[in-house]
């Protein structure tokens, strides 16, 4: 037998669907991690983008256990002498709803240009509708 290694040119993308309505957010996190990356296939390679498209719908909704929606601070610098900015959960959920999937899996994918290009495969939303039904996405419960 020998080992395949999956090449760019060969990959198969899928799209999918997932309502985040009453999600955890670090739970369905984890899964939308998977599989922008490619780990749910057989054909997973470490060094190549072999991942699917997800499209995350109601972000709006997702949930926080626990006093994270308070506690839960969000840090990032302006490049400026005292530049550090500090936003709670709540405060990014009032402004922008779709930042809190987006830190949450870009935490869990890797830094770097192939964790980039891996990253631009999600597309979130803060209400139920999204523009990509063209591609026939599947719906993913999870």
């Amino acid at each position: 037998m020998k080992t395949q290694s999956a090449k760019r040119e060969n990959v198969q993308r899928k799209w999918f669907v997932v309502d985040a309505e009453q999600a955890i957010l670090g739970r369905i996190s984890t899964q939308i991690a998977t599989i922008l990356r490619g780990k749910n296939k057989p054909t997973f390679t470490p060094h190549v983008d072999t991942g699917d498209f997800v499209v995350v719908i109601n972000a709006d909704k997702v949930k926080l256990t626990g006093r994270k929606e308070t506690n839960k601070l969000y840090h990032h610098h302006t490049g400026w002498v005292g530049g550090l900015v500090t936003k709670t959960a709540a405060e990014i959920r009032e402004k922008a709803p779709e930042d809190l999937i987006k830190k949450a899996v870009w935490g869990m994918l890797p830094h770097g240009p192939l964790g980039r290009q891996m990253f631009r495969k999600l597309k979130v939303y803060a209400g139920g509708e999204h523009p990509h039904a063209a591609q026939e996405p599947e719906t993913l419960v999870l």
